[in-house]
């Protein structure tokens, strides 16, 4: 994937079972996309975190947050519940989702590679953030790339 692509659209469940499709959100603004290794690791509680704490940020640009790994939806329920977080966390159990992202790995030890997608309103992807190490770096520039969708 790279930016000007048309994001896949996709339908998902979210932490309490309900379907989430992207087309469907980007009615409301802006979505990021955050795809991350494995529900209750320490890197991820870190990055999924800092999306939190930085809530007011995404809402005052009218983008949403959303969350994406391979863990069921009650792993991500529990994920949720344990670090009170305000968006919806997408189970991508079969790895489906991530493939179309080009995010999957080949072993299943990390299944994921830690990516974040800016998508536009209109489905087109404004920016990709690759850092496996920052966990700070996915929500900061994200938020980066927002000011510069919405100029």
């Amino acid at each position: 994937m790279q930016t000007g692509d048309l994001a896949p659209d996709f339908k998902l469940k979210d932490q309490s079972g309900n379907d989430r499709t992207l087309s469907t959100m980007l009615l409301n603004g802006p979505v990021v996309l955050f795809f991350y290794p494995a529900a209750m690791t320490k890197g991820c509680t870190k990055e999924s975190c800092h999306f939190r704490d930085l809530a007011s940020e995404f809402a005052a640009l009218g983008a949403q947050r959303l969350g994406i790994s391979m863990d069921s939806v009650e792993k991500q329920a529990e994920f949720t519940t344990k670090n009170d977080l305000d968006y919806p966390l997408l189970a991508d159990v079969n790895g489906e989702v991530a493939e179309h992202y080009g995010v999957k790995r080949s072993l299943d030890l990390l299944k994921v590679r830690r990516a974040t997608f800016v998508i536009g309103q209109d489905q087109r992807i404004a920016e990709i953030i690759n850092s496996e190490l920052s966990m700070n770096a996915h929500a900061d520039k994200s938020l980066d790339a927002l000011r510069l969708l919405r100029a």
